[in-house]
């Protein structure tokens, strides 16, 4: 055992600091040695450092919602092994979102722990997105699985490596259960790798500056996390705030939206959140287990009390969640959950928009607040091999109180990059024919929301599509006046007489023929402010930059713009702000 010293904040902050290069560092190997564009171009992993019990210490600034992913597996593995029964060398491999290794089984979450002087003094972690992991359909995050028995192979914390060496049993059983195996290998391959540097550099930290420093440090660093975000949460006013939002459908119940309700009660220097009043486990894949919920609380409550906070587990002590059991964010076996990530944006939404009425200068209007997920798949000619290909695309952020929206990128609890065309085409069978930003979709306001885009592609041989995702139907929301920004849709041949809409933004094995077209349109995000406060100029800018239509530009924000001069009609538009 350790024995605590006191540690001076200057050191503790030379420690924080070589925690996230760690963890930085390991993401970099993960990246630099996947094989599945989902990781190597997209990446779409994230990686962590944990002490002992399993409290996080340094979380790379990879995608919010991986925490949830990473917070119980080492709770997990201590309460299945024995401290006698972990050696060093060992890693543990886990996917299940019921049983503390994950927040759906794409995600496949690897650990590793730790040792100095033959006694575990801390664990590193990894996760990454997997392609496919088995299930009903290619992807293995289908918006309308009924039951996780549907989604792929679940993975309980086991072990995979042990003293060093990969146990081939265990990665004979995940690569039987998946479509793309060879793909599988290469990318677990990866994250054994980036867990070996991490816990090379880690014991370089501790033969550095003593074990006693470093794992004091560790301690430090967490009491730090929970004094800055009480700190915080002092200068907001006590009181219950209260917001609902809904999510389109369930993907299963077409008709029907789903409710996500939160009170959030700040008392002195801490918060309690409350999500009774949300609707019930659905059918559909849009389930939140525990882990999501929580990585999901953590990153909205960051962002908008302290964005400095050290991305450590100390502030967490501050926050107190309850979600009934049997709910949509706290569902039980076998609730789908592997397009969780629609509703952990509402999640994020419904937490800023009830923080929005003390903190407006602190948060933002509705963002595109969805995962826009397309998934390809079918058997690759040219090639001779199966292919999955995965990839969520962005949208609007929504406007600030003194700023913009920024257009098509990732919000809140994701940070994936679109795979940029050259990567897609050339490891695929299809190709993009347009890749837009989308006019009009931007709330208006004082200050515009961001767009959402369009990205067309083209199918070369038959493919079957699936998706998930959200905010086709119901509009991010304005704040202060602002308007809503325009809903999202997936289009086959859009634009000609066979153009269909597809029902919702979760869907599975549609068929695609060559030369079909699949047309994704992300939403857009809502503006701030009253729109006719908007400066005259930056609708101007607007209108010639195609962000704002001739038409809006004149019904919502009262600027008559003369495209023959491209200039503003001052007169016109003196009569309609009037």
């Amino acid at each position: 055992m350790f024995q605590y010293v006191k540690v001076d904040p200057i050191t503790v902050e030379v420690l924080s600091n070589a925690f996230m290069s760690i963890a930085e560092e390991m993401g970099g190997i993960l990246v630099r040695t996947a094989y599945s564009t989902n990781i190597k171009e997209r990446k779409d992993c994230s990686c962590a450092i944990f002490n002992a019990r399993g409290e996080t210490i340094a979380q790379a600034e990879h995608i919010p919602v991986h925490l949830g992913s990473m917070l119980g597996i080492v709770k997990e593995i201590t309460k299945k092994y024995s401290a006698e029964e972990i050696e060093p060398g060992d890693m543990f491999v886990a996917n299940d979102p019921y049983s503390g290794g994950g927040t759906h089984l794409p995600d496949i979450t690897i650990a590793a722990p730790i040792f100095h002087d033959s006694e575990i003094v801390a664990y590193v972690a990894n996760i990454a997105h997997h392609s496919d992991v088995g299930g009903r359909v290619p992807g293995s995050m289908s918006g309308d699985s009924t039951s996780i028995f549907q989604e792929g192979l679940r993975l309980p914390p086991v072990r995979l490596v042990k003293k060093g060496k990969l146990l081939g049993d265990i990665m004979d059983i995940i690569k039987l259960n998946c479509r793309t195996a060879f793909e599988r290998n290469g990318d677990i391959m990866a994250q054994v790798a980036a867990n070996t540097i991490g816990i090379e550099r880690a014991i370089d930290v501790i033969n550095k500056y003593g074990r006693d420093i470093v794992l004091s440090g560790m301690e430090e660093l967490l009491d730090y996390g929970e004094r800055k975000m009480r700190a915080g949460i002092e200068k907001i006013p006590n009181g219950v705030y209260e917001f609902t939002d809904y999510l389109d459908d369930d993907g299963i119940n077409l008709g029907k939206h789903v409710r996500i309700h939160v009170a959030i009660t700040v008392k002195d220097d801490s918060v309690a959140l409350d999500f009774t009043g949300t609707d019930p486990q659905v059918k559909g894949a849009i389930n939140v287990v525990d882990g999501a919920l929580k990585a999901t609380v953590y990153y909205s409550l960051k962002s908008i009390i302290d964005p400095m906070l050290p991305p450590n587990g100390g502030f967490y002590r501050a926050i107190s969640i309850y979600a009934p059991e049997g709910t949509l964010v706290n569902p039980k076996v076998p609730g789908a959950c592997g397009a969780r990530t629609d509703s952990c944006q509402r999640v994020a939404d419904v937490v800023f928009g009830a923080m929005a009425q003390i903190v407006p200068k602190q948060t933002m209007a509705g963002c595109n607040s969805a995962v826009t997920t397309v998934i390809f798949s079918g058997d690759d000619k040219k090639n001779n091999r199966f292919f999955v290909y995965p990839e969520s695309l962005g949208g609007g952020f929504g406007a600030r109180y003194n700023k913009d929206g920024l257009d098509g990128v990732h919000v809140h609890i994701t940070n994936s990059s679109n795979l940029p065309i050259e990567c897609m085409e050339a490891e695929y069978p299809i190709m993009v024919d347009r890749y837009e930003i989308r006019n009009d979709t931007g709330g208006a306001g004082e200050f515009r929301g961001g767009l959402g885009y369009r990205r067309d592609y083209r199918i070369l041989q038959d493919t079957v599509f699936g998706s998930h995702g959200d905010r086709q139907k119901l509009a991010p929301w304005g704040l202060q006046g602002g308007g809503d920004g325009a809903p999202g849709r997936f289009v086959i041949n859009p634009d000609t007489p066979n153009e269909r809409v597809l029902p919702s933004a979760k869907s599975s094995e549609v068929e695609l023929k060559p030369g079909d077209i699949m047309s994704a349109q992300t939403p857009g995000s809502g503006g701030y402010g009253n729109p006719f406060k908007r400066k005259i100029e930056a609708v101007l800018d607007d209108v010639l930059n195609d962000k704002v239509s001739v038409e809006n530009a004149a019904k919502l924000y009262g600027v008559v713009v003369d495209m023959s001069t491209k200039t503003i009609d001052k007169v016109a538009t003196a009569l309609l702000r009037k």
